[in-house]
């Protein structure tokens, strides 16, 4: 026991700090106020445990402060008036109700205030039990470290100066509560002198420490910051949207404020479609970037029936165009979606499934252009759209900015965030010098993204930190990355020069199917998870919005006509069709760039590789990890039923005299294993008389004389091996219980 002198109030004042550090973040994370009558519950009852006041008298205080301080929060009576009293018991008999059944939003203010103070009782009552039984403050501090660390790094709350205070309050008491130890353990009197020459070190200890850390240079991160990733891993994997950092799966997600991190494949089937060819499916575009990733503008609305022209920014009639039709259908094993897909040049929505009495309604997101239904779930639904063929003579006529275009609608489509790094600009400069026109500017920019600086990669992506772009990081930084990496790039850079453009996102064509009824015209395409995509389209004045494909490895197959010929305009003519989503084909000059990049692997990409492994397959190493310790737990519980055996194995067929010396001592720790243990300062025949004595044997002591014999002539007598191995393994086999 403790005694009421300065010391051990320095201690109950450092127990009372870490406390606070408990209660700090819950002005900045939750709604709850006046953390000073809380930090006031938690001093009147530390003070009252270092006054040894008995614990009735304690208890009536407390529930004083508790019931005062009630009042003043939540009722307006007085504290002398019972009707508040009473209406608090009906409540809180209420909200224990509610408790039992696990419905915690509905929890009143003042039974969560009751609550609160009767955890701080219970943390003081824990304080209390360190402090004067344990005499151990270690693990109180640990928790109070790693509790700070996380709101730290996991929510706004800056536990900077927490973490000092922290340190500071947990290495102190841990100190102190040392020296009461070994005071205690020697029985010697504590005396001032005692405790000065313990002390003053210990603190010049803790403020050498802490100066050093506070000035001292520090190294810069070596390992990504993983808490992202950790994010991620507990974001929902069921549905559509993924979250918007670190490891996700992949999928469409509806929020791209902040883009980055590795992508996990997802083969999951998402729509089928039938047409007569391949075609991209847009679902929305985005249009303004922040710098971390892409938001909208704004947010207006335009309703449209079934049937009705579809009102998205049209393709204009100076464009030759060819009429298609696909069919969109879901089967029982898709989810459904709160959303359709349509190609570009989409013109009306026909036959929707299921048929009801009236047409379906629409609505069309006016800024991102995103559809979604007005009357129910959609099962299917038929698709008209236009394929545009675009002329070069016509995408190459705005060379500058036409004095018809409308002002807003041209500072939209080019906003930049401030503070974009300038260098984004210049090297799109260096990249279009040259080039006179905005759509050679684009093919240019679209055929750098595509070149050999870049490489596709959905594992080892980065996530922008703070003060990072996330153009600007993949671009001048890492260069790899995938879909979302490349258009916001493209998109970015062309802005930067002033050209409009904006960010699509939807799905490729998928995979082909099958035939459609046996008709080689049209075929059935799959369209999964895999196949989620992003890329850019650029507004060219006299022939509307331009997609463009700036991923490495994809193919928008564009149709141009120049002079009488058609041709694919995308430089990756010998790419193949567009392929599914992470499913990359390599071409032949990737595969020389793979063959020179080979030989140039690092220590760097093999841990990149091994930490991209475990971001992968956390959760199954997590899982394998404690099915693994579970079993070895086990076994080693059971050990004395299975060692035996492993030992009976080892030495069958050994036959040489000093082979007695080992097996000897193994039988010692057998026994002791058992429950037969020696005696400190035991001979070995006293040993072995009371193991034979137990087993109703005596070949503990035959065993012994013949391992003595050879400790003093280092050989046994002839003949006699057969014997002491039966001996033996008689012995080894009795302790197998």
């Amino acid at each position: 026991m403790m005694k009421r002198d300065f010391p051990s109030l320095l201690l109950y004042a450092f127990g009372f700090m870490l406390m606070w550090e408990w209660l700090r973040p819950m002005e900045t994370l939750t709604n709850t106020r006046h953390i000073g009558l809380f930090l006031g519950f938690l001093a009147l009852a530390l003070f009252l445990s270092y006054l040894q006041m008995k614990w009735t008298w304690q208890t009536i205080m407390k529930v004083g402060y508790i019931f005062v301080s009630i009042n003043r929060f939540h009722y307006h009576e007085g504290l002398f008036h019972l009707n508040w009293l009473a209406t608090f018991l009906t409540n809180a008999i209420y909200n224990t109700g509610l408790l039992v059944d696990r419905d915690w939003i509905h929890v009143s203010n003042e039974f969560r205030t009751f609550l609160l103070f009767l955890l701080l009782w219970l943390m003081v009552y824990l304080l209390q039990y360190w402090l004067l039984r344990r005499q151990s403050i270690f693990l109180f501090f640990l928790l109070t470290l790693i509790y700070v660390t996380v709101l730290d790094t996991f929510t706004p709350y800056s536990a900077k100066a927490a973490i000092v205070r922290t340190v500071v309050a947990g290495f102190t008491m841990t100190g102190m509560l040392a020296f009461y130890r070994m005071i205690q353990k020697e029985k010697l009197p504590i005396r001032a002198s005692f405790m000065r020459k313990w002390m003053v070190p210990l603190g010049a200890m803790l403020a050498v420490s802490v100066l050093t850390a506070l000035f001292a240079p520090k190294a810069a991160a070596v390992w990504p910051d993983p808490v992202p990733y950790l994010k991620a891993a507990a974001q929902p994997k069921n549905g559509n949207d993924q979250g918007n950092l670190g490891p996700k799966r992949i999928g469409y997600g509806m929020n791209d404020d902040r883009l980055g991190g590795p992508f996990i494949g997802n083969n999951n089937p998402v729509f089928m479609y039938e047409a007569a060819d391949k075609t991209y499916w847009k679902v929305e575009t985005k249009d303004v970037y922040t710098g971390k990733g892409w938001i909208p503008s704004g947010a207006t609305s335009t309703s449209f029936r079934e049937g009705d022209l579809v009102p998205v920014y049209p393709i204009p009639d100076t464009v030759d165009t060819d009429k298609r039709v696909a069919r969109v259908f879901f089967t029982k094993n898709f989810y459904t979606l709160s959303f359709l897909m349509y190609p570009a040049g989409v013109q009306r929505i026909d036959q929707v499934e299921p048929q009801g009495p009236k047409p379906f309604e629409f609505q069309m997101d006016n800024v991102k252009e995103k559809i979604s239904s007005n009357s129910g779930n959609v099962f299917g639904y038929l698709v008209n759209y236009k394929m545009p063929k675009y002329k070069a003579v016509d995408l190459r006529k705005t060379t500058e900015l036409p004095s018809s275009l409308n002002e807003k609608f041209y500072e939209k489509y080019t906003q930049l965030p401030q503070g974009l790094p300038p260098r984004i600009k210049e090297l799109t400069e260096k990249i279009t010098a040259g080039q006179t026109n905005w759509y050679d500017k684009a093919k240019a920019v679209e055929t750098y993204l595509s070149g050999p600086d870049y490489t596709y990669d959905q594992k080892n992506v980065a996530v922008p930190g703070k003060n990072d772009d996330y153009v600007d990081q993949f671009l001048f930084k890492t260069k790899r990355g995938y879909c979302d990496n490349f258009s916001t790039s493209m998109a970015v850079m062309l802005r930067s020069i002033g050209i409009p453009t904006r960010w699509v996102k939807g799905y490729t064509g998928g995979d082909f199917h099958q035939y459609s009824n046996g008709n080689i015209a049209q075929s059935i395409y799959q369209v999964t998870n895999n196949n989620a995509h992003s890329w850019v389209e650029v507004f060219l004045p006299n022939v509307g919005w331009v997609p463009f494909e700036p991923t490495k490895g994809y193919s928008n197959d564009l149709v141009i006509q120049e002079d009488t010929t058609v041709k694919n305009t995308n430089t990756q003519a010998a790419m193949p069709a567009p392929v599914k989503r992470f499913e990359r084909q390599p071409r032949a000059d990737d595969t020389k760039n793979d063959e020179t990049k080979t030989q140039s692997v690092t220590l760097k990409d093999v841990w990149n590789k091994i930490q991209l492994f475990v971001l992968a397959n956390w959760e199954r190493m997590v899982f394998v990890l404690v099915l693994v310790a579970a079993a070895a737990g086990i076994l080693y519980r059971i050990r004395g039923k299975w060692f035996p055996y492993l030992l009976l194995a080892r030495y069958r067929f050994k036959k040489k005299d000093d082979t007695i010396s080992s097996a000897y001592l193994i039988l010692l720790s057998q026994l002791e294993r058992f429950g037969l243990k020696r005696k400190k300062q035991q001979t070995l025949r006293s040993y072995a008389h009371e193991v034979d004595t137990f087993f109703s044997t005596k070949a503990m002591t035959r065993l012994t004389n013949y391992y003595e014999q050879f400790l003093y002539q280092q050989k046994l007598p002839a003949g006699c091996w057969e014997e002491v191995r039966e001996l033996w393994e008689n012995l080894i086999k009795k302790t197998i219980a």
